[in-house]
């Protein structure tokens, strides 16, 4: 039977729109939402992934939604307000004690130090007695605590020893060139700062761990997410990670894509810049083994010894099944 002509045209016509609408649909990325504090370096990572286009190369959308604090990240997260942000293992492992089921991926393992005037008589832990020492991220902070611990194994009691001063890292930073602090634990870019301007570093976290008999250099921060979303987007998160990991890699090697984040530095100084791309390439996590997991696990006991319930909660010892394993597609 032949179809009139109406006919005709009305199934060319929808077959065109459905053409139309399939192509256009294929042409959909999924999207990733990550929640981050407004001037964190990660945002040098996420800026070069926008700014290269490495989200929709690799299959999807990323949309950065910049925060206040990692307090508010934490919360959007648990709110579901955000697929992805940026914490630690100690903060991942307590949640899932309370029945979260978040996962971690490293990201950096670029870490916080001790920092002193370059002229101070401070060459050891035993010199810090008695002296006013700044804390950022307050007193459970990992720096301090495994600070404590190293100063424990040497019978030394930093936590009676010496006046603890807490505070934002911005802060103290400008306390001790005020030589209102003997010395600093402030996080790692805080710390370059303050060795562009001939500040000393007495010790850092990695050297901490070493001396606490830890071979491994272990990543201090990572991409922490839902293990519910993680599984249905399983794909999207590894392209997601493929593509940090690619945005680190024109960071490091690419001087013409450095200069194109320099403004996020929020400094003018040639060696500020040359001390903080130094820090965040040192660390790149470029493996993570079954080995690294297990000292992180250790590591984390001797955090809950010296932090207590404040710091784990109930969690007294690290799942390792809290990291992600990016082979699951």
């Amino acid at each position: 039977m032949r179809l009139s002509k109406t006919k005709s045209f009305f199934i060319a016509a929808l077959a065109t729109h459905l053409f139309a609408f399939t192509v256009a649909f294929a042409d959909v990325q999924p999207t990733i939402k990550i929640a981050v504090l407004k001037f964190g370096t990660v945002n040098w990572t996420l800026e070069t992934i926008k700014q290269q286009q490495l989200d929709k190369k690799n299959g999807f959308e990323l949309i950065v939604q910049p925060l206040a604090s990692t307090q508010a990240s934490k919360i959007s997260l648990q709110a579901d307000a955000t697929d992805i942000i940026v914490s630690d293992w100690t903060w991942v492992a307590r949640q899932r004690g309370k029945f979260a089921n978040f996962l971690f991926s490293p990201y950096s393992s670029s870490a916080g130090s001790i920092m002193v005037p370059n002229n101070s008589p401070i060459h050891s832990l035993a010199d810090l007695s008695e002296r006013k020492l700044g804390i950022a991220g307050g007193a459970l902070d990992k720096n301090w605590l495994l600070l404590r611990a190293l100063a424990l194994k040497n019978n030394i009691d930093l936590d009676k020893k010496v006046g603890k001063v807490f505070g934002a890292p911005p802060l103290l930073n400008h306390l001790i060139q005020q030589g209102e602090l003997d010395a600093l634990s402030n996080y790692w870019h805080y710390s370059a700062r303050l060795k562009a301007k001939g500040y000393r570093k007495l010790i850092d976290t990695h050297d901490i761990i070493h001396q606490l008999g830890f071979k491994s250099t272990v990543p201090i921060l990572g991409y922490v997410f839902r293990e519910t979303w993680a599984q249905v987007h399983s794909s999207s998160l590894n392209n997601f990670l493929k593509a940090s990991q690619q945005a680190a890699e024109l960071l490091c090697s690419s001087d013409e894509h450095w200069n194109a984040i320099l403004p996020l530095t929020r400094t003018d100084d040639i060696e500020t810049q040359s001390l903080l791309r130094s820090g965040y390439c040192e660390g790149r996590v470029t493996s993570f083994t079954q080995q690294d997991k297990q000292t992180i696990a250790d590591i984390y006991a001797i955090l809950g010894r010296i932090g207590g319930d404040k710091l784990v909660g109930s969690v007294k010892q690290l799942n390792l099944n809290i990291f992600w394993n990016n082979n699951r597609n």
